[in-house]
């Protein structure tokens, strides 16, 4: 990377519409993105964006700390609620959002509370300031709350992708990327990051590309 890459630029927590610009256009070299949006805008065709890392699937879940959420209209109306202020997020946003409108729930109607991740939805949980949040379940939320008081949104949500814009054959690149990202995300303390998918056979020569259902 430091041979090919003089400099660096980062954008952090962008909007989906700058991010679909980015995938659109063809202007990130590497992003994380979901596989959906990636589909949708064909860019692994017309940029030649091919996996590098990708986080496992998951559940997503309304939690709560002192009862069982339940599925239903007047549950929700009067409850104070917790959800991620990033519209990407499957877990944290589009999917209890998805689930009130099938409550026949208007938003507007609800005290809804967004917070900037998921670490600040169940802090606000702890300490009583909202009643639910929605997000996905982690071991280490065994220590904190309860798996008797959460309630399943949705099941096998695929998780989000490194795609990295390969226009050359540059497995080198490909190699150094995964070999990073992997670094940084067995740094994490969430043990959902210790279960990565890697797309690269990056142990001996030649690098090449495994795919999706061997590169595990």
């Amino acid at each position: 990377m430091t041979r090919q890459y003089g400099q660096v630029k980062v954008y952090w927590g962008g909007s989906l519409a700058e991010q679909i610009e980015f995938l659109a256009k063809g202007i990130a070299d590497l992003i994380l993105t979901k596989d959906n949006i990636m589909s949708a805008l064909m860019a692994e065709s017309t940029h030649s964006y091919k996996p590098v890392i990708g986080y496992p699937a998951y559940s997503a879940f309304f939690i709560s700390n002192t009862e069982k959420p339940r599925l239903s209209k007047s549950y929700f109306l009067d409850k104070k609620i917790g959800l991620l202020d990033y519209p990407t997020s499957r877990s944290g946003h589009i999917l209890p959002k998805s689930a009130f409108k099938e409550l026949d729930i208007d938003i507007n109607a609800l005290d809804i509370t967004y917070l900037s991740s998921h670490q600040a939805l169940r802090d606000r949980l702890a300490a009583g300031e909202v009643d639910i949040i929605a997000s996905y379940w982690s071991e280490e939320d065994d220590k904190r709350f309860s798996k008797n008081y959460i309630t399943p949104i949705a099941n096998n949500v695929s998780g989000s992708k490194w795609y990295l814009k390969m226009s050359n054959n540059n497995t080198d690149l490909a190699c150094a990327m995964q070999g990073v990202i992997n670094q940084v995300a067995q740094l994490r303390t969430s043990s959902y990051f210790d279960k990565v998918d890697r797309y690269w056979q990056c142990e001996a020569l030649p690098y090449g590309f495994v795919g999706e259902e061997d590169g595990h």
